[in-house]
């Protein structure tokens, strides 16, 4: 077997790969360290920061006009994607939270892609139950609660049009995934990643980016 992995990500090696990839903005770096400041027992929530040029990346990729994000929190991947959205793109942001998400529309706000977000406060399944049944999303950010990744995946994956992406976050789950005993979280992230490779409607990698990072192409 090739091992791919001989490749150490210091810190060293991540502030390199940080800079030779897009810069955050002005005001995506003031989400971050408000983010961070504010709410630090929570801080881990957020996507990390090479994230955000790769989802803009891929919404970009896909020519995406209809892109819909289950998980917001302080709306840093959110402020992103709709950055990198066409003036006519329009993005559904699934939270619960109204705290959490008001920096987020802070962010969005002086960013003048506000007009571009649709901010839904409620639980993300009675959110995307509620969108038209036919295949309409371009792109997909899965970041919320675990426990339901699949229930997410089943409700997403008919609405993806033909060639729409899918991208879930924290599929490694700071490496717990492997322990065939892990309960909670990190055994649902399990139960997702087995449930994607089987998955017959899609194309699927899993990356070794942030908290791992899976891609998944409708077929």
């Amino acid at each position: 077997m090739t091992k791919g992995n001989s490749t150490k990500i210091t810190d060293e090696l991540y502030a390199y790969m940080l800079a030779h990839n897009p810069p955050l903005d002005a005001v995506q770096r003031e989400l971050v360290e408000t983010t961070y400041a504010r709410l630090p027992d929570h801080a881990g929530m957020q996507s990390a920061e090479e994230q955000a040029p790769i989802l803009a990346f891929l919404v970009r990729l896909v020519n995406a006009r209809h892109v819909v994000e289950v998980g917001t929190f302080t709306g840093f991947s959110a402020l992103a994607m709709a950055q990198a959205l066409p003036a006519d793109g329009k993005l559904i942001a699934c939270d619960v939270s109204e705290e959490w998400t008001a920096y987020g529309k802070e962010a969005w706000a002086k960013a003048g892609v506000a007009d571009r977000i649709e901010l839904r406060i409620a639980p993300a399944l009675d959110t995307l139950r509620a969108m038209p049944a036919e295949p309409h999303i371009d792109f997909a950010y899965l970041d919320a609660d675990k426990d339901n990744y699949i229930a997410y995946w089943e409700e997403l994956v008919p609405r993806l049009r033909p060639g729409g992406l899918i991208a879930a976050d924290n599929v490694l789950f700071h490496g717990r995934v492997v322990d065939p005993g892990a309960t909670g979280a990190p055994a649902a992230i399990r139960a997702f990643n087995e449930h994607v490779v089987a998955d017959e409607r899609m194309d699927s990698v899993l990356l070794s980016v942030a908290d791992g990072l899976t891609l998944s192409r409708r077929r």
